[in-house]
């Protein structure tokens, strides 16, 4: 339970609805209290009557029968006849469970209102956190795990929140109110009632641990299921392609198949538990008839005589307790399963981002990138990404890296970007330390089209637009970014044009016509540093010969660094970066490389005789 601790700070950030809430439940079991009191005293009054007419039966003198009245029934009567005494009695009890019912509803205004507040804020905070987390915390873990922990374990958590500390406050403010109201009544009464409560909480103390495992195992498997769930929906292309339907969905049942066994095992756990607990609970009404009932014959005539009214207003208290005690169970499961989501929820929050912002001071950007001896390894694969690599753009300069699949040319824009920092080196931006730079002006003042595109959901504009942070962007603005990236003629074939609504991930886009509104979402805010990786292997020579001639105008106010395995796209570089297993292998101008007759000129010679045959 330690791990729920955490949600203290959300207690008080609401503690006057919280305190409302134990106000409102305290008035509602005060009028529940009256009631039972004023059942006794009109089951009272219906005994006290039937015994008059026995003795009038036998009694004849008026001077008896006003003796007899006087003591049975003057004390409830006060006047009105039987009939009226027991209506009176009604109404009041109707009274009682009007202004009951009111305080219960202001009660579940108020806790059950804090929880969703609370769920809302905790929510939200999840996803911040997700934000702010590196890379290697979504390489670490899946996204449906991540998903998971964020939807199915806030709920969880929601519920402790809400009824959990609701049905607990009501059970400890009637308790404290009623068991003296019990034990005034009746000492020994009141302890054969409640004998089973000790049992109970003794048996809830045994099961709730295990309940608590396999909600965790629980969990982890629902976890399991929405991450293939997630991973089957976006890869549908690739399972129709390979006609892989049926065995996805053989996967899926067993899956599935393993998420209901984990499920019945805690619910057939809990289906032993909840009936157990009502048959202690009957077990207090049949001690309290039989107990009461012995009472009430052995102490008739005296000065502490139990009535039957007192036996009925015991079994409506302990009725009354059978809901709370009952709750208390179910309680004691939604705290168990709030507490290992909560755990589940911790171990992300906890996590410390690796990047973080040095500062909040903001600084100009320029545009100057230099990397001296700079080296990166993942710490997922342990993989040597980078070694040693140095070299220097002026602000304004062309910067392209060619290489092999696997050379370490993405990790250098992943570098520049901070998405990792080095492992060695020093990796500097106008001649200061990028470690030392605010992360949000660095970021802001870099357009980054990265290799695999990412496209969301919504309008082609929006898509477009999603860098800047102005509220009204001009359409022209958009359109002229897209004209830039040679989508324009495109989008104007589109029904709806710019309001198109893309699929998820851009899907119902072409590959070559997702790069190209990347590449607008990218130099819409005509950034000081641009980085293409690859960005433009979807689209033909021509459109590429387009794009990059359209792009030479922002590309001299901006350092640039083109990454591309077509020479064609890069030749016009200031300099050019051949990568080889993480290392520079040669460097220079398209025309100094190919006098060296090295890897790039293997492959510009390749990429010759290609484009020939073509």
């Amino acid at each position: 339970m330690r791990s729920l601790k955490y949600l203290n700070k959300y207690l008080w950030k609401y503690r006057n609805r919280l305190v409302l809430g134990i106000i409102f439940i305290a008035i509602s079991n005060v009028f529940a209290i009256y009631p039972p009191q004023i059942v006794s005293e009109a089951f009272d009054a219906v005994a006290n009557s039937q015994e008059l007419q026995k003795v009038l039966k036998n009694e004849k003198s008026t001077e008896t029968l006003h003796t007899v009245e006087e003591t049975f029934l003057t004390p409830y009567t006060e006047s009105m006849s039987l009939k009226g005494t027991l209506l009176f009695f009604a109404g009041l009890v109707l009274l009682m469970a009007l202004l009951k019912g009111v305080f219960t509803f202001f009660m579940r205004q108020t806790i059950i209102v804090m929880s969703r507040m609370i769920e809302y804020d905790l929510k939200n905070e999840i996803y911040e956190h997700y934000q702010s987390l590196s890379m290697s915390f979504y390489k670490k873990n899946n996204t449906g795990d991540i998903m998971n922990r964020i939807s199915e374990d806030v709920s969880r958590v929601r519920m402790y929140l809400g009824p959990g500390i609701m049905y607990t406050l009501n059970l400890i403010l009637l308790f404290a109110m009623v068991i003296p109201v019990m034990l005034n009544k009746s000492v020994e009464l009141t302890l054969y009632a409640l004998t089973p409560l000790p049992v109970l909480s003794i048996l809830i103390y045994i099961i709730s641990s295990k309940i608590n495992k396999k909600s965790e195992a629980t969990q982890r498997q629902l976890s399991l299921l929405s991450t293939f769930s997630q991973e089957s929906f976006s890869g549908i292309r690739i399972i129709k392609s390979f006609v892989k339907e049926k065995y996805m969905n053989k996967i899926m049942q067993k899956e599935a198949e393993e998420y209901k066994d984990r499920n019945l095992d805690l619910v057939k756990l809990e289906a032993f538990f909840f009936p157990v607990m009502m048959m202690l609970i009957g077990l207090s009404t049949i001690l309290t008839v039989y107990i009461g009932g012995l009472q009430v014959i052995e102490t008739r005539g005296t000065a502490n005589a139990i009535s039957v009214g007192d036996i009925a207003a015991f079994i409506i208290y302990v009725n009354m307790l059978t809901w709370p005690v009952t709750a208390l169970g179910w309680v004691t499961s939604i705290a168990q399963r709030a507490a290992a989501s909560q755990t589940r929820i911790n171990e992300f929050l906890e996590t410390v981002p690796e990047i973080q912002n040095p500062t909040t001071t903001s600084v100009p950007i320029n545009g100057e990138i230099e990397f001296k001896n700079v080296s990166f390894v993942y710490p997922e694969s342990g993989t040597k990404a980078v070694q040693n690599v140095s070299f220097k753009i002026s602000k304004g300069e062309t910067l392209a890296i060619i290489g092999k699949t696997g050379s370490g040319k993405s990790t250098i824009a992943d570098l520049v970007c901070r998405l990792f920092d080095a492992a060695g080196g020093d990796v500097l931006i106008d001649d200061r330390k990028i470690e030392t730079i605010n992360l949000n002006d660095l970021r802001s003042e870099i357009g980054y089209v990265p290799q695999e595109v990412f496209l969301f959901s919504t309008s082609i504009k929006n898509n477009i637009s999603f860098g800047l942070h102005d509220k009204n962007i001009p359409q022209d603005r958009i359109e002229d970014a897209a004209k830039k990236a040679a989508i324009h003629e495109n989008i104007k074939t589109f029904k709806k044009k710019y309001d198109t609504i893309l699929g998820e991930r851009g899907i119902t886009l072409s590959g070559g016509q997702k790069q190209r509104i990347s590449i607008a979402r990218a130099i819409i805010d005509e950034p000081k540093i641009l980085i293409f990786d690859d960005c433009l292997s979807a689209v033909d020579t021509e459109t590429e010969e387009k794009i990059l001639s359209n792009l030479k105008q922002i590309m001299k106010h901006s350092t640039s660094i083109i990454i591309s395995h077509r020479i064609s796209s890069i030749k016009h570089a200031n300099r050019i970066l051949v990568m080889d297993e993480g290392q520079i292998a040669e460097q220079g101008t398209h025309r100094e490389l190919l006098h060296l007759k090295g890897q790039y000129f293997e492959t510009y010679q390749k990429q010759l005789l290609e484009d020939e045959k073509k």
